[in-house]
C-alpha cells in the first residue's frame, strides 16, 4: 500500500511538472509599453471589450475580435520552437480603422503562422480609437516606435538579431507600419534607455494598407509618410477591388520606385478587404507564401548564427 502511494504521488508530481513545462513552452510574454502612463492619456476611456455584435460578417467562415478602447497599450512577444528560430522578429499591427484592433485575424494568427517560419511575433496592441485633438495616427505611431525601441533594447533576451526587425501591418495597421517606417524622429519624448535604441524598423510588409494617400489630392503620399532612398525594404499586397482602392498602394509604390527605395508589389484582381491570411479560393490568400519567399530571398530568414 505504501509503495501504491509513493508511486501514487510520484505519478501526480510528474504530472503536474510535465504540464509546468508545457505550459511554459507555450507560454508568452506580455508587457506594457511604457514606464506608466502613456504619453497624453487621462486614463477617462471606457473599459476595453471586444465589440463584434452577432450580425458582424464572418471571414472565412469565422468569427473575429474587434477589440476596441485600448488605452494601456502591450506588445506581446510570441517566439518560435528554438530548432525553427532564425533569429527575426516582426512587430504585428493589427488593422480596424484606427477604431477598432482585429486583434486575432490580423493579429494572433498572423503571429502563429511567423512563428511557423522562425520568426519571433511581437504583436502591438496599440491605442484605439483616435484621441480629440490628435491625428489618428499619432498615439498608435507612438506606440509603433517605443514596440520597436524595446525589442531592439531586449533582442537579447528574446534570441532576436536586432539587426532584423520588421514590422508588418493590415488596413490601417498598413498605415501605421508604413508611419513608423518612414518616421525619422521619434514622435515624443525620451523616456528611458529604450529609447536609446533606434525606433526604424529593418523591413516592412503592408497588407491592404489604407490611408497612404489623398485622393482629394490627386493621391498624393500622406504628408506624414516621409518615403527616402532609406526607407526599408518593403513588401506590398493589395487586389484590384479592395475598397480602400488600389490606387492609393499603387501610387505609394511609385513613391518608393522614385526614391530608389527597394519594394516587391503584388496586385491580385479579386479579395476585397480584411481576409487577414485565412485562405479562401482567392490567390490573394496565398499572400504569406509570397512573403515568405520575399523574406527568405533578402536572407531575413537565415539559420541564427
Amino acid at each position: 500500500m505504501t509503495s501504491q502511494r509513493a508511486f501514487a504521488t510520484w505519478l501526480a508530481s510528474t504530472s503536474i511538472l510535465l504540464c509546468s513545462l508545457l505550459l511554459l513552452e507555450a507560454a508568452e510574454t506580455t508587457l506594457d509599453l511604457w514606464p506608466q502612463t502613456a504619453p497624453g492619456e487621462k486614463g477617462d476611456m471606457p473599459a476595453e471589450a471586444d465589440t463584434t455584435k452577432s450580425t458582424d460578417g464572418l471571414v472565412a467562415g469565422k468569427r473575429l475580435i474587434r477589440l476596441g478602447n485600448v488605452s494601456k497599450p502591450t506588445m506581446t512577444i510570441y517566439r518560435p520552437k528554438p530548432d525553427k528560430d532564425t533569429g527575426a522578429a516582426v512587430v504585428v499591427c493589427p488593422g480596424g480603422g484606427y477604431h477598432i484592433l482585429a486583434i486575432d485575424l490580423e493579429g494572433t494568427e498572423v503571429c502563429e503562422w511567423l512563428n511557423s517560419i522562425g520568426v519571433t511575433a511581437a504583436l502591438l496592441k496599440y491605442r484605439v480609437p483616435s484621441r480629440p485633438g490628435l491625428e489618428k495616427h499619432v498615439p498608435p505611431l507612438q506606440d509603433a516606435q517605443r514596440a520597436i525601441s524595446l525589442l531592439r533594447q531586449r533582442a537579447g533576451e528574446w534570441g532576436v538579431d536586432p539587426g532584423r526587425i520588421g514590422v508588418l501591418g493590415f488596413s490601417a495597421g498598413g498605415h501605421l507600419a508604413a508611419a513608423v517606417s518612414t518616421a525619422p524622429d521619434r514622435a515624443y519624448p525620451p523616456m528611458d534607455d529604450a529609447d536609446k535604441a533606434s525606433s526604424l524598423p529593418d523591413f516592412t510588409v503592408l497588407i491592404y494598407p489604407g490611408y497612404l494617400t489623398v485622393k482629394e489630392e490627386g493621391d498624393k503620399v500622406s504628408p506624414e509618410l516621409k518615403i527616402t532612398a532609406s526607407t526599408p525594404p518593403t513588401f506590398i499586397v493589395i487586389t484590384q477591388d479592395d475598397p480602400v482602392r488600389v490606387e492609393s498602394a499603387l501610387h505609394y509604390a511609385l513613391a518608393l520606385q522614385s526614391a530608389k527605395a527597394s519594394l516587391e508589389l503584388h496586385v491580385y484582381p479579386r479579395g476585397g478587404h480584411g481576409y487577414g491570411l485565412r485562405r479562401t479560393a482567392e490567390a490573394v490568400t496565398t499572400w504569406p507564401d509570397r512573403a515568405t519567399d520575399w523574406l527568405r530571398g533578402r536572407g531575413l530568414l537565415k539559420a541564427k548564427q
